[in-house]
């Protein structure tokens, strides 16, 4: 199973703090760094303020080398898809072919509040976030000296001359995720190279994968061609006094987070990660909240990495 570290920036954090765990990432042979995409911190502060997650990735694919940038998920109620398209495009370039995009439908009305950011209905979310996802696939894999056209309910381009090209062919990977039973498997099936199943139990995870092997079945697609994951809260200790401390430092009770997350001493991570890879997950984003506490990224590069 591969390991991925994941930063909630939103919560508090410069860009001096993301760079300084993605290098620490880098150096220890994580498979890749990503970072949420929100406006608005969830119970906390957020100081300094929120930071946008494609300016951040663009200023990490300048100052890391070999590891893999991302996001889960960047909103599609946020931008439109031309310019993310271009936006995404940019960092593939910037980055040496390096990028993955993570996008999901939206869902936290505060923040759109906050800043002003119109925040439809569900439905129409859903409709704007599948028109998204065949815009930005579409202009992306459009060939050399060609032009794209798209005529949706939502968005429409006309002779679109499909630039900048990302760096990564046909394009950067996409992931969906989430638990939705519909659409989310449709639109997985349909344009995901990963499928993410975020902060979820054993039993929902084998449901939720379930439904979208199901969904690319029922759509012509072998069920093989995606990457499964999960992402999970990470608190990892040497023994129960650095376990108590780093739930502590992120404000979490110890026992929750052994039942909820991705916790314990570095044999019992090992262990529940397997529990997850025999359901089908062959990738774990490893969501990193005390962005201080880069030996934690450590610990995990030595006592649990290389047991998986």
């Amino acid at each position: 199973m591969e390991l991925r570290i994941f930063t909630e920036p939103q919560q508090g954090a410069t860009y001096d703090d993301l760079l300084a765990v993605a290098l620490t990432a880098e150096e220890c042979g994580f498979g890749a760094f990503f970072r949420s995409d929100h406006y608005l911190a969830m119970g906390a502060d957020g100081l300094p303020g929120p930071s946008d997650a494609w300016v951040t990735l663009a200023g990490l694919a300048r100052d890391t080398s070999t590891i893999r940038l991302g996001t889960l998920m960047t909103s599609a109620t946020f931008r439109h898809p031309g310019p993310l398209a271009i936006a995404v495009a940019n960092v593939d370039q910037m980055s040496g072919g390096r990028v993955e995009l993570g996008l999901g439908a939206g869902w936290y009305e505060q923040e759109h509040t906050a800043y002003g950011i119109p925040f439809p209905d569900t439905a129409e979310r859903f409709d704007r976030f599948e028109e998204q996802l065949a815009v930005i696939t579409g202009l992306w894999e459009t060939p050399a000296g060609e032009t794209f056209s798209f005529d949706g309910q939502h968005y429409r381009l006309e002779e679109s001359p499909a630039l900048p090209a990302p760096v990564q062919r046909p394009r950067p990977p996409v992931l969906i995720g989430g638990r939705g039973r519909r659409r989310t498997p449709a639109l997985a099936a349909r344009y995901a190279d990963e499928f993410n199943m975020p902060f979820v139990g054993e039993d929902e995870t084998a449901t939720q994968f379930a439904r979208v092997r199901r969904a690319c079945e029922e759509a012509g697609r072998d069920p093989g061609e995606l990457v499964w994951s999960n992402a999970l809260v990470l608190c990892v200790g040497r023994d129960e006094a650095e376990l108590d401390r780093r739930a502590g430092a992120i404000g979490r009770d110890k026992a929750e987070l052994r039942e909820n997350g991705l916790a314990g001493t570095p044999a019992e991570v090992v262990e529940k990660l397997g529990r997850y890879a025999a359901l089908g997950a062959q990738r774990a984003y490893l969501q990193v909240l005390d962005l201080s506490d880069l030996d934690h990224v450590r610990l995990v590069a030595e006592e649990v990495m290389p047991h998986l």
